[in-house]
């Protein structure tokens, strides 16, 4: 009989102190997950184009946020109450942006159903949680001294652009590299974001060449994908001395590295974000 009291209080005190060690787990898994994440309140909110919407996310009181946002190419996770799961995003803004004025800036396409659209729907003032910035985003030193590589190409579709617009305005020596083109696909121009900076970008030295799958009557740019309009063009007089950059969609991207290393072009000079 004393074994048969004895056992009951032993197993007791077993699953005791097993709730206890994964009360203390829980809890240090919550202050964890806390730490990672840094509210910050939705600063703007606006279309950028159809499906397309420009976010501004005030970050001036998270320094080490800011700090942490070094390199174009570079993206989060963005978590939205009433949202399952958080959402990756490209920062569009470039680091001296953050530096300067305290914020990112996304492009965010709304996918029904998806933490973005919920995000999109958001108003001025309201908080979303950040995580800390990661990747090593795009490698510029690869394509560098611009004097060595002359030719850059770069590559986005739809939202894509969001990290190619960090890079432009960053800046990567454009003006001083003989042939920089940029081609950006979209289904037509109504969604086609950043049309506004294209003259800006111009200006650095980088050709814009948009490039529209389903355009509209009198359109008389270039149509089909990146990829087709680029083979048409190519125009690679020294594959040794070319770099690109690439950011979109999955097809694209692959095709378009197929087309440049059978041209000769190094795939180690190929920065990608896809």
């Amino acid at each position: 009989m004393f074994i048969l009291r004895r056992l009951p209080l032993t197993r007791h005190l077993r699953l005791s102190r097993n709730n206890r060690v994964a009360s203390v787990v829980s809890a240090a898994a919550v202050r964890q997950d806390a730490s990672l994440w840094t509210p910050a309140p939705l600063s703007l909110i606006e279309s950028a184009a159809e499906s397309l919407f420009h976010i501004s996310i005030d970050i001036s009181n998270a320094p080490d946020l800011v700090a942490s946002y070094t390199r174009p190419g570079q993206y989060l996770q963005l978590r939205v109450p009433d949202a399952e799961k958080p959402a990756f995003m490209a920062i569009a803004s470039p680091p001296s942006l953050a530096a300067s004025r305290g914020a990112f800036e996304f492009l965010v396409k709304s996918i029904a159903g998806s933490t973005a659209e919920i995000l999109c729907g958001l108003k001025k003032g309201e908080t979303v949680e950040l995580s800390p910035v990661m990747g090593n985003g795009f490698n510029i030193d690869l394509i560098d001294p611009p004097e060595e590589y002359p030719t850059v190409l770069i590559f986005a579709t739809g939202s894509g652009i969001s990290p190619i617009r960090s890079l432009i305005e960053t800046g990567f020596g454009a003006d001083r590299r003989s042939d920089v083109r940029l081609y950006y696909g979209a289904r037509n121009l109504k969604r086609m974001a950043y049309q506004d900076k294209f003259k800006e970008w111009e200006s650095s030295g980088v050709k814009v060449v948009p490039v529209l799958s389903q355009p509209d009557d009198g359109w008389k740019g270039e149509t089909g994908y990146v990829q087709a309009a680029f083979a048409r063009a190519k125009q690679l007089s020294a594959p040794e001395a070319t770099g690109a950059v690439l950011c979109g969609q999955k097809q694209m991207a692959e095709e378009i590295t197929s087309i440049l290393v059978a041209d000769g072009v190094s795939n180690d000079k190929l920065l990608k974000n896809f």
